[in-house]
């Protein structure tokens, strides 16, 4: 019998917590103690998932570590409707502006539309966040730019640093706000605002434990991309952001599900795609970004 292979479209979180979605409109829910099992078929091409809602003409290969999981040319036609490209000025729609924090040392100053309400702090992992102000696109840009050029407030963070410290992370929530006030009550004060955005008051939210972050044990490496008869197995500890927590038995991995989206997938475990060993071929772990690096070859 023939295992049907899925294709994955990515992670969203919801009010009710991060679902997986499926190409033709299927969803799995991740509620934190399910068991997730991720197979590859040996014979797979990772391939080219379009831009725009439409697929590549080219049905182009795309290596395995992409985030993207599109090729050149998708890429640049996804991005180029994109507000990041500041092609879209025209956009009438209201944007919020927020502060959002990741670990000590890491926090970051972002737009999102109102209407997602905090989907995008969801989607990037903010352990904390609070809003700054809203108005219109051009407004809101230009407080970001605002405080990354007064108070050198990035832009981005980059996620092995968010995954190396979620283990380590202030156990209060007082604590963990403590920094996002004290950034704000510094915007706050600078000259220049534009005078289209509304200013909101400092009103912290705290996703540890919608993430699952409490008590959670410092991983051991990240995946760094699937491969060909390769699966991934754990029971899931927690998620942020795109990251999923597993518990393998033989240690905390993280696995970032954008790496997900361009492979065929099945449920099969025990080494899907391999002889009847059932040994698997191993899945490539990145190292933490700091601590003890993983002396861990593979995932199974």
């Amino acid at each position: 019998m023939t295992t049907r292979a899925w294709r994955s479209e990515g992670l969203r979180w919801t009010a009710e917590g991060p679902l997986l979605r499926w190409a033709g409109g299927r969803e799995s829910a991740l509620p934190r103690g399910k068991r997730v099992v991720l197979a590859v078929p040996g014979d797979a091409v990772r391939r080219c998932v379009g831009a725009r809602g439409n697929p590549c003409p080219a049905a182009a290969g795309v290596p395995g570590r992409s985030a993207s999981a599109r090729c050149e040319e998708c890429s640049r036609l996804e991005r180029a409707h994109s507000v990041a490209a500041d092609t879209r000025a025209d956009d009438p729609q209201p944007y919020h502006v927020y502060l959002a924090w990741f670990g000590p040392g890491m926090t970051k100053v972002g737009i999102t539309a109102v209407r997602r309400g905090p989907a995008r702090l969801l989607e990037q992992g903010a352990v904390v966040f609070t809003w700054l102000g809203r108005g219109p696109l051009m407004a809101a840009r230009r407080t970001e730019e605002l405080l990354r050029a007064a108070l050198r407030v990035p832009d981005r963070i980059p996620y092995d640093a968010k995954r190396a410290v979620r283990a380590v992370l202030p156990a209060s929530p007082g604590e963990r706000a403590a920094e996002v006030a004290a950034l704000h009550a510094r915007a706050s004060e600078l000259a220049g605002w534009p005078e289209a955005l509304e200013r909101e008051p400092p009103v912290p939210v705290d996703h540890a434990a919608v993430f699952g972050l409490d008590g959670l044990p410092a991983a051991r490496g990240t995946v760094r991309e699937l491969v060909p008869g390769g699966a991934v197995e754990g029971r899931l500890l927690a998620a942020a952001g795109p990251d999923l927590h597993l518990d393998t038995g033989r240690g905390v991995v993280v696995l970032d599900t954008r790496l997900l989206p361009g492979w065929p997938l099945t449920g099969a475990g025990g080494g899907a795609g391999t002889g009847g060993d059932g040994a698997g071929v191993p899945l490539p772990l990145r190292a933490p970004a700091r601590g003890a690096a993983t002396d861990q070859p593979g995932l199974f």
